[in-house]
């Protein structure tokens, strides 16, 4: 299942920066959705509603409240930072901090945010692999047990059906004890049905086995064909 498109986050008030900035992002199938936001609500901010954002920090006070607001959200983030700032420059945990250079910036940040969402992306579909392969394993844990445990729960089974079957042979068993075990019988009946059902788990899970122990072997031949 394909990820849905990264949102880049485009913090300024200044309609003109957000233009050049997507106007020099590269195009391709991996093009964020921009979502401009005036940077006197940055202290709104949330967490989910994003992937990058890219600020206009053109003043040194809009330099560090921009930074503070994106610092406490804790996702990427690429400030825009003006020349004379003192406090700008390099990398302040998930904060990139590039120089306002009067041509050249708009291709240093498409460029650079392009590969951050693209690092951003493989480390997402890497935790969505994980947590799927957890899931599965799991299951198939889970499984095995059932398998296992199959024998044991069939022998009970099959000793609490062959009792009752007994017991409904006597002669002179009142009616009401008649019923039990007739219950007891048809539930027993039931039970064993289920579990005779586990059979084709066994057989699901030897398949399963058998092509997770094939796929390193085909993975290696179809580097070897490349």
């Amino acid at each position: 299942m394909p990820l849905p498109r990264p949102i880049v986050l485009v913090l300024s008030s200044d309609p003109a920066f957000s233009r050049q900035l997507t106007s020099n992002w590269p195009v391709g199938a991996d093009t964020p959705e921009f979502v401009l936001l005036d940077h006197d609500l940055c202290s709104e901010l949330r967490r989910d509603t994003y992937d990058l954002a890219i600020a206009d920090a053109n003043s040194v006070e809009k330099h560090c409240h921009l930074k503070e607001a994106l610092a406490a959200v804790g996702k990427p983030a690429i400030l825009i930072c003006a020349e004379n700032c003192p406090d700008a420059g390099g990398v302040s945990g998930p904060i990139l901090e590039l120089p306002r250079e009067p041509r050249q910036w708009p291709v240093t940040v498409a460029l650079v945010g392009r590969e951050i969402l693209r690092r951003s992306s493989a480390e997402s579909r890497t935790r969505a692999s994980e947590n799927a392969r957890a899931v599965v394993e799991a299951e198939a844990t889970l499984g095995r047990y059932m398998v296992e445990m199959r024998n044991n729960v069939n022998n009970a089974i099959t000793s609490v059906l062959g009792n009752a079957e007994l017991l409904l042979q006597e002669p002179g068993l009142p009616a009401p004890v008649q019923a039990q075990a007739d219950t007891i019988r048809n539930m027993a009946l039931r039970l064993n049905e289920v579990f005779q059902r586990f059979s084709s788990i066994e057989k699901e899970l030897d398949v399963a086995a058998r092509e997770s122990a094939k796929a390193p072997v085909q993975a290696r031949a179809a580097r070897r064909g490349r």
